[in-house]
């Protein structure tokens, strides 16, 4: 249950503190990312969130790297359902302590003819064609993973979609059969910060796999998920559930939508990008998501697969 807040942010004085100014940036990508304001008379007071252990004391939240980041909500209500995807163990208010937090400003909206009907179109025609035309490359690469090693042709595993509902996700296989049970002794190898789990050389990839991968073949099946309607063409990638239990609250705002074949994460070097820069990213996407915006990140996802640059 979530805790009751009622305090207030205030001056010694006892006047609301002034609002510091909104700063933005760029992402690398021509695409700007806007940070949330500081405090101000309108400002929501905005808890310190902590990680909570059995030994009762409270640290701030890591993300892997080495460097801890407090678990500011800059952008959920109390109300947001998803962060009980958390578990109740890891939203702790410590006393009445406030920060100030920049974050992307993705507000809610609930769209207009294209979010509510037209994607939905673009999707299903899209990735119809999409599938008839890589058929054949389909075929070729089912081929080469069983002369190579036996055992399913397809991956399957559990993402998180919209909403925090889980779905089965596809991809052609490119490691070996019970890749996962092995991940734990490659913990200490992992390249990103954060909960996500990435190595460049990863001895499980086999040799096809390795092509498949630095090709983005892989992913293809996950046309199948579009047409379903787990995914859509553009949209964040869909996390595992096991990262999203490590998400700040903020980040599960990229929850909102479908997640997608490609954003703008892809179209600015993948894994190449830092954790936090990726939700930012993804927040970014969902504050500004339009057909135009779609059309831009389709068109610019071709020559980001070519360059394979972050592919891995």
């Amino acid at each position: 249950m979530e805790p009751d807040i009622t305090a207030i942010s205030s001056s010694p004085e006892g006047r609301p503190a002034a609002a510091e100014p909104v700063r933005t940036g760029t992402a690398g990508n021509g695409f700007a990312t806007t940070v949330a304001p500081r405090g101000g008379p309108s400002a929501v007071p905005r808890p310190v969130i902590t990680n909570g252990h059995a030994n009762g004391h409270a640290t701030p939240h890591s993300l892997g790297n080495g460097h801890a980041h407090s678990s500011i909500d800059p952008l959920a209500s109390a109300s947001t359902p998803w962060r009980a995807l958390a578990g109740p163990a890891r939203a702790m208010v410590a006393g009445a302590r406030y920060a100030p937090t920049e974050a992307v400003s993705a507000p809610r909206r609930d769209g207009g003819f294209y979010e509510r009907f037209g994607k939905r179109t673009l999707d299903l025609m899209g990735a119809t064609v999409a599938l008839i035309l890589a058929a054949p490359f389909l075929l070729l690469a089912a081929v080469a993973i069983m002369i190579e090693s036996r055992g399913s042709v397809l991956y399957r595993s559990t993402r998180v979609g919209r909403n925090g509902r889980p779905f089965t996700f596809y991809k052609l296989r490119s490691m070996v059969i019970g890749a996962d049970r092995h991940r734990h002794h490659l913990s200490h190898l992992n390249e990103c910060d954060g909960p996500v789990f990435k190595i460049s050389r990863d001895p499980r990839v086999t040799v096809v796999g390795r092509l498949l991968r630095t090709t983005s073949l892989d992913e293809l099946p996950q046309l199948w998920n579009v047409i379903h309607g787990d995914m859509s063409l553009v949209g964040p990638r869909p996390p595992l559930p096991e990262e999203v239990s490590h998400y700040q609250p903020w980040q599960m705002r990229r929850l909102e939508v479908r997640p997608g074949l490609t954003c703008l994460w892809q179209i600015s070097g993948r894994s190449r990008i830092g954790f936090e820069e990726w939700m930012r990213l993804d927040l970014e996407y969902i504050r500004r998501r339009s057909f135009r915006l779609d059309l831009q990140i389709l068109l610019r996802t071709i020559p980001a697969v070519l360059s394979q640059e972050g592919a891995y």
